[in-house]
Order: C-alpha cells, then sequence, then structure tokens
C-alpha cells in the first residue's frame, strides 16, 4: 500500500467553539496518539483526508508545518451524522516496520450453488496484524458453489504474506442461507378454496 502525503499543522486551541472555527477553515481537526507521547492536536486539510479516508486503513504521511512528518493510520473517524462529513480522526502513530492491529473489510467473490441461496455477511471486517506500511485494504474469499448451510470461517479468509488472524479462527465470517419459498402461503389459499 502506498502512503497518502497529506499536510497539517499544530493546533493550540481546543473545545467545540475551536474544532468548528478549524472545519469552517476546511480543515479537519485531528489528534495523534501512539509510542507513548503525548497527544499531538493537528489540523488537517479537509478535502483531501476526506478522500483518502475512502481507502481502508490508508497510510497516510502527515507533514505538520514547523513540527516534522509523522506516518499515521486512522483509528476512529468521527462522521456528522447527518451530513456524513468528517468531523474529527484519531490517528495512530506508527513506523516503518511496526506491527499493528487493524480490521479489514471482507469480500466475497464467486457464485454460489444453484437454487437462489442467499449469502449473509455475519462479519464485515476481520481483525489481522500486519506491518504498518503493509496493511491490507481488503481481503477477498471464494464462495464459489457453496451450498446452503455452508460457511466461512475467519481461518479459511486467505492472508496476504506477514499478515496473522487476530479474529477468533473458528468466527462465522459468512454464511450461506437457504432461500425461504413462498409456497406455503399458496397452499394455504388453495386449502381455502377447496372448502368453500
Amino acid at each position: 500500500m502506498s502512503e497518502v502525503k497529506l499536510s497539517a499543522e499544530l493546533r493550540t486551541v481546543f473545545g467545540k467553539g475551536a474544532a468548528r472555527a478549524t472545519r469552517r477553515n476546511k480543515q479537519i481537526p485531528a489528534v495523534i496518539y501512539g509510542h507513548g507521547e503525548a497527544p499531538k492536536h493537528v489540523a488537517v486539510e479537509g478535502h483531501a483526508l476526506t478522500m483518502a479516508l475512502k481507502t481502508p486503513n490508508v497510510l497516510i504521511s502527515l507533514d505538520i508545518a514547523g513540527d516534522g512528518t509523522e506516518l499515521v493510520i486512522p483509528k476512529a473517524v468521527q462522521k456528522d451524522p447527518i451530513k456524513r462529513t468528517v468531523d474529527h480522526v484519531d490517528f495512530l502513530a506508527v513506523k516503518k516496520g511496526e506491527k499493528v492491529t487493524v480490521e479489514v473489510p471482507v469480500h466475497s467473490e464467486g457464485d454460489l450453488a444453484a437454487g437462489g441461496n442467499l449469502l449473509e455477511h455475519v462479519l464485515a471486517t476481520v481483525s489481522v496484524e500486519a506491518e504498518a506500511t503493509h496493511l491490507p485494504e481488503a481481503l477477498t474469499v471464494s464462495v464459489e458453489g457453496l451450498e446452503a448451510g455452508a460457511s466461512v470461517l475467519a481461518k479459511d479468509v486467505p492472508l496476504p504474506s506477514g499478515v496473522s488472524l487476530v479474529t477468533d479462527a473458528d468466527a462465522v465470517v459468512l454464511q450461506v442461507l437457504a432461500a425461504q419459498a413462498e409456497e406455503p402461503a399458496a397452499e394455504a389459499a388453495e386449502g381455502e378454496g377447496a372448502e368453500a
């Protein structure tokens, strides 16, 4: 995964009013945690950060004016409940070679066995541990030919080299459900017609 370079500046004023002023200035307030250091409050260019956050577990190189560069990954993103705009981001400071635990989306590919079966995503993400500079954006598992009643466990999800599973290995990630038939209602209607 390539890193995204963004510019930021240190924030010295805190609170709701200061955060609103930061957002009016087309920036997003954020805090950088990690490595046992005091949290660092920054303001990041809003549009560029919003676009970067579309990639899960994006690796961001923050060029902080007057304070050097920090390598970070997003840990928590707060959004406005109505506008869905990013209001605040908590970043985790990372170093090249350091291992971190992140949630990675699971995608399915392939067609289920014939018969109108349904695929249920029990877990949308799984926790994995990987090097901070090589975090997977998503994991893909094949459901080709799976029949009703089949399930895919976390340990069945293929992981890239250097990535290890943190989620319980026997946790169900996907399961195949049999399609619900409409026939019982039709039979009941026929039975009522016969009595009349």
